[in-house]
């Protein structure tokens, strides 16, 4: 390495962030990760922060995979977002055996993706499954070599369920070039992550590439495989909202040192009601920020202390990453105001703030259903902890 050279993942994200910048309006038109800003990423390695290092992957803490996510994120969400699917896809490579995760994740420019989701149907087929199904929201897939799908395992015509009832689903990973990719996805937010729909008509998968992340264990060792598989998606998801609200607190104040209201000889950075709101806005994302360090934090010395990872502890780490998200949502919606009528226009990236930050509230991870979950837990209830 260079004297010049980024000593760190964070650092070479933060290089990416000049062009992810000026490249914002393309990303949105595409509306998908263009192939060689994915391929950059790949090279510096940014899919293969979950990657266990038996198969040359960087296998990353926590706190270092939110990190870059953010960092990419404060630059364009949509980048942020798709190093998010990308890396934590890569999760599954933990719990299959070496010699099927070395066939898809060794090669060090890979990038899989896919939906755990269980839309997707598998027929018990000999040392295999047939697999037919239609999956929403595969998020960089266009960009991908390898996808995976969560289906429902049918077993002698009869869906087999688990130990609690729930129906037994299994992520089913296969070629991209198995799959067929629909141009679904027309919205408002997150528009440059290509997140449309994926199908797969009766392919056959092998057993060895299909996990489930609730009832395998990881094959891999290390505390970042003892990480609740949900809680690293959580993560992600919270680090793509702070890095967000991170570039909006940028970008308004930018304006607000520049613009002028109308009729008046002072910018908006001087008036004393735009002061008192930028350093609400700064301390709320500072404090959310701490928060979900620090649960980040004692979520690793358990799961190094202990090898695993208590009910009580996820929840804290979930509500964490719920808080992170609408907090930042929150503060994308009042740099949008106070961006006023200059906000509106589509040449001004607040606006694309406001829609990518709302956008990501969406994510079932995150959703406002979490604090019901980690509520029940805080009050002492019985609650099933397998998505937490």
């Amino acid at each position: 390495m260079t004297a010049s050279a980024p000593n760190s993942l964070v650092e070479a994200a933060h290089t990416l962030g000049p062009d992810l910048r000026a490249r914002a309006d393309e990303i949105e038109t595409a509306r998908r990760l263009p192939p060689d800003i994915a391929a950059r990423m790949a090279k510096l390695g940014v899919f293969r922060m979950v990657t266990p290092k038996s198969l040359g992957g960087l296998e990353l803490p926590p706190a270092e995979i939110v990190r870059t996510v953010e960092a990419l994120a404060e630059h364009n969400a949509s980048v942020g977002w798709c190093a998010m699917i990308g890396a934590t896809t890569a999760l599954n490579a933990a719990y299959m055996d070496e010699a099927a995760a070395r066939e898809i994740y060794a090669a060090p420019d890979v990038i899989t993706g896919g939906v755990f989701a269980p839309m997707g149907k598998a027929v018990v087929e000999g040392e295999g499954y047939r697999v037919s199904g239609r999956w929403q929201w595969g998020s960089g897939s266009a960009n991908c070599t390898w996808l995976c799908g969560g289906a429902i395992i049918i077993e002698d015509g009869e869906m087999k369920r688990l130990e609690n009832g729930a129906p037994d689903a299994r992520m089913m990973i296969f070629p991209a070039s198995e799959a067929a990719l629909h141009d679904t996805w027309h919205v408002a937010g997150l528009k440059g992550t290509g997140s449309g729909d994926i199908s797969v008509n009766g392919i056959f998968v092998p057993k060895s590439r299909s996990v489930s992340l609730i009832t395998d264990t990881p094959k891999s060792p290390g505390p970042l495989y003892t990480f609740p598989a949900f809680g690293l998606l959580a993560l992600g998801v919270a680090a793509a909202a702070m890095g967000n609200a991170r570039g909006a607190l940028g970008d308004i104040k930018a304006l607000a040192k520049a613009k002028k209201s109308q009729g008046s000889s002072k910018t908006l950075a001087e008036k004393q009601a735009i002061q008192i709101e930028i350093a609400k806005l700064e301390a709320a994302h500072r404090s959310g920020r701490a928060y979900l360090y620090d649960e980040i934090g004692k979520t690793w010395q358990t799961a190094g202390r202990l090898g695993e990872i208590p009910l009580e502890t996820r929840a804290d780490l979930r509500l964490a990453c719920t808080h992170m998200v609408r907090t930042s949502a929150d503060i994308a919606r009042a740099a949008y105001d106070i961006g006023g009528g200059a906000a509106l226009f589509l040449d001004n990236d607040l606006q694309r703030r406001f829609r990518d930050a709302h956008a990501i509230t969406q994510h079932v991870a995150t959703a406002p259903a979490t604090y019901e979950q980690t509520g029940r837990i805080l009050l002492g209830l019985d609650t099933f902890g397998g998505m937490i």
